[in-house]
């Protein structure tokens, strides 16, 4: 690659875009809560939750030191992540932590790229992360996954106008902050049935000492401070 092209993607990646009408956005935050509301929508969109939620898990886990073995992602929307190390620890709270959260901190961290118009810098740092977390996948099912999710980044990111890759990018940010919410009143509700023993906030609680409602509490405040947060600057407010 000459030295010409590689400037030009180098402009291309740090430019700034042209962000979309007012109404485009509140458009992308509606079709963003109709993929998290219904049941039927949300069977299907919540891989892309779980994909970010085990992604979390992941990428702590490297950076807390651990050693990551592998990520799976299965048909009903759940997923583990298994990573080597030591079985208590700060390293371990904050890889177990990073779950639930994960999907609204990477909202927000979206949200904050699109308020300074850097919508292909957005772009192509999540084909970059589905990447890096394509090789930790150790199923089919999971490798297909984020295999279809990437692609459509790339296809996005390299074919479609700047306009819809706006868009696209709104989307995106907008269903990762508002898909961030959902799960944790599913656990609350699960754990107030009784269901998921092992849930990321009960192995918090065993871990720390500090019960499980006060993890699933912080879960709680993360994803609803990131959509606040996130939403007052997608919408330059």
């Amino acid at each position: 690659m000459d030295s010409s092209t590689t400037a030009g993607l180098w402009d291309r990646l740090t430019g700034i875009q042209t962000a979309p009408e007012r109404w485009l956005v509140i458009a992308t935050a509606l079709v963003a809560l109709a993929a998290v509301g219904p049941r039927p929508l949300w069977r299907v969109s919540r891989n892309a939750v779980t994909i970010a939620h085990e992604g979390g898990h992941g990428l702590l886990a490297l950076l807390t030191g651990r050693r990551l073995d592998g990520i799976r992602l299965h048909s009903d929307t759940s997923g583990v992540t298994v990573s080597r190390g030591r079985p208590t620890g700060l390293g371990m709270v904050l890889t177990a932590a990073a779950g639930y959260t994960a999907p609204s901190l990477l909202g927000l961290g979206g949200a904050v790229l699109l308020s300074a118009h850097r919508i292909t810098l957005l772009l192509w740092a999540a084909t970059a992360l589905l990447v890096a977390m394509l090789v930790m996948v150790r199923n089919a099912y999971g490798a297909l996954t984020v295999l279809l999710t990437g692609g459509a980044f790339v296809l996005v990111s390299w074919l479609a106008p700047a306009d819809v890759q706006a868009v696209f990018a709104y989307g995106v940010v907008w269903f990762l902050l508002l898909g961030g919410v959902r799960p944790v009143f599913e656990l609350q509700g699960k754990r107030r049935r009784g269901g998921a023993p092992d849930s990321d906030a009960d192995q918090l609680g065993r871990l720390t000492g500090v019960h499980p409602v006060v993890w699933l509490l912080l879960f709680h405040v993360v994803a609803l401070c990131s959509l606040i947060g996130g939403g007052r600057w997608l919408l330059d407010l």
